[in-house]
């Protein structure tokens, strides 16, 4: 069972009253390769799955995001309580220099491509309506983000 592609949330949702899709959002500030790398790929998984209510992913400028507790961390997945309200992603890409002079160019943009497939397979979680203890959701994501990423890098020779 692969959950980026069950569709167990046909049993919550009717497509005419909701908007599909995955769209993406940059601060001013974010890198022309951080944008390219992360177009590329969403224009990838647009082909390959489905994404029955729309999440949009805001790519930051910031080395960190601010969680719903307060923490900051470099990707968060808001997941409203409400099934009429839209989930969100955020990725902090202002890191991007540091981590590209530290581990290269390809590894700086698969982490932030990485932290993405993550947080969408925390979306999938949701719409799916998956029952999971935080530590097997964190697990679970984390296995995804590298199977999609491993997909994603069967098309193409860098990120």
């Amino acid at each position: 069972m692969h959950i980026w592609t069950i569709e167990q949330w046909k049993k919550y949702y009717e497509l005419t009253y909701h908007r599909s899709g995955i769209r993406l959002r940059f601060d001013k500030f974010v890198d022309h390769e951080v944008k390219r790398a992360c177009k590329e790929f969403v224009f990838w998984i647009r082909k390959e799955y489905f994404f029955p209510i729309r999440v949009p992913i805001y790519i930051k400028a910031t080395d960190k995001v601010k969680a719903n507790d307060g923490e900051m961390v470099s990707a968060i997945c808001f997941i409203p309580n409400n099934r009429l309200f839209e989930p969100y992603i955020k990725i902090a890409a202002g890191d991007y220099y540091a981590i590209k002079n530290k581990r290269g160019k390809d590894n700086a943009l698969a982490a932030i491509l990485k932290s993405m497939a993550h947080e969408l397979t925390h979306y999938f979680q949701w719409i799916n309506n998956l029952t999971l203890t935080n530590k097997g959701a964190e697990r679970q994501a984390t296995m995804y983000a590298r199977y999609i990423l491993d997909e994603y890098a069967e098309t193409r020779e860098h990120p």
